[in-house]
């Protein structure tokens, strides 16, 4: 298998913290070649196909590690390709579209494209690119059953997120449509000193989410994996961890100083996952977190999800191998169906 995983800069890539490179590395354990494409140097041929320059690990190299896997695709030495779709058998799209400077706005919908290319070509694209085209937008959380995700709403208007601050008990957060990671996310209760200059900060990124505030938010959320629209299993044990802080920052995201603690799935966070699981199927999302709170679902990360390492290590299995082991099932169906089945279809296809 030749797979390729888009990122976002391979000089912000991390081994210990990015989920991207310990699935590159179960790959590459396996026996399959390695690309690591920047989204930036995706291109259209003129003879109709999408490439890129890549750095490739092949299987004649040896890592043990993911430190050792991405040192070596971070070298002067690494061996650079310009590959095409016709290289690839996967192209997997581990980029944050979101997390990107202002002048980097036109990652946000131009990687997707070109992997909607490379889809059309016969290549197995993760998450489903034409999904991925709307569902990166928050306001994809939306269409999911209410009776799995808080009460909402979307606007830019200041009058519209002081009512609902009312009718939430003057205890809402605010966050921009576009976002990840914990950045820009505001916490409003009694005091409402700086409302006006959070909703202005906020209004010059776009939209603004504001959100009931869930008490049990306070005890940190659990980032549960779905695979193929199930939850997320090996050797008994699910893909989930619980993110907790415990400074009086009221974000649960790693990325902001949550630490990570082992969590007993409950039957509430497999009935949410399971009332989730039609529309992921549907639109072919492949591998997704599920933030959960209490007895709702905050956020469903359709692109880029993170953690899977560290489920992994708390749970001393190796859940990147069950995810490259499905890849592999996949394209073993695609070979019989002899490009019958969609991408959309293959992509969630067990």
């Amino acid at each position: 298998m030749k797979i390729g995983f888009v990122i976002n800069s391979l000089e912000l890539e991390e081994a210990e913290y990015y989920t991207t490179t310990w699935l590159a590395l179960a790959a590459h354990q396996k026996g399959h070649t390695i690309y690591y494409i920047e989204v930036g140097d995706l291109t259209y041929y003129s003879a109709g196909h999408m490439g890129s320059l890549a750095r490739v690990v092949t299987p004649r190299q040896k890592f043990k590690t993911p430190h050792e896997l991405l040192g070596a695709i971070k070298s002067e030495d690494a061996k650079q390709v310009t590959i095409t779709s016709e290289d690839l058998d996967v192209l997997w799209l581990r980029y944050n579209p979101v997390d990107e400077r202002d002048d980097r706005e036109w990652i946000r919908q131009g990687g997707l494209v070109f992997a909607q290319v490379a889809s059309d070509a016969g290549v197995l694209v993760l998450n489903d690119p034409y999904t991925l085209s709307h569902a990166i937008n928050k306001m994809y959380f939306q269409h999911f059953p209410e009776l799995v995700r808080p009460k909402t709403i979307i606007t830019r208007r200041k009058e519209e997120i002081l009512k609902f601050y009312e009718e939430n008990n003057q205890h809402v957060v605010l966050k921009p449509l576009m976002g990840s990671g914990g950045s820009d996310v505001y916490m409003l209760n009694k005091d409402l000193a700086n409302m006006n200059q959070i909703v202005t900060a906020l209004g010059r990124m776009g939209y603004i989410i504001a959100q009931e505030y869930l008490p049990e938010a306070a005890k940190g959320d659990v980032r549960m994996f779905l695979m193929n629209g199930k939850p997320l299993m090996r050797d008994g044990k699910y893909a989930a961890v619980r993110r907790v802080n415990a400074t009086s920052d009221f974000r649960s995201n790693i990325s902001v100083g949550a630490t990570i603690k082992k969590v007993k799935v409950t039957n509430k966070m497999l009935e949410l996952a399971e009332a989730v699981r039609p529309k992921i199927i549907r639109d072919g999302l492949f591998l997704v977190g599920l933030d959960i709170a209490g007895d709702k679902i905050i956020e469903i990360n359709v692109i880029s999800s993170g953690a899977l390492q560290f489920c992994g290590q708390l749970e001393e299995t190796d859940f990147c191998a069950t995810v490259i082991e499905a890849i592999e099932e996949k394209l073993r169906m695609r070979d019989y169906y002899e490009g019958k089945i969609s991408n959309r279809e293959l992509a969630v296809m067990e």
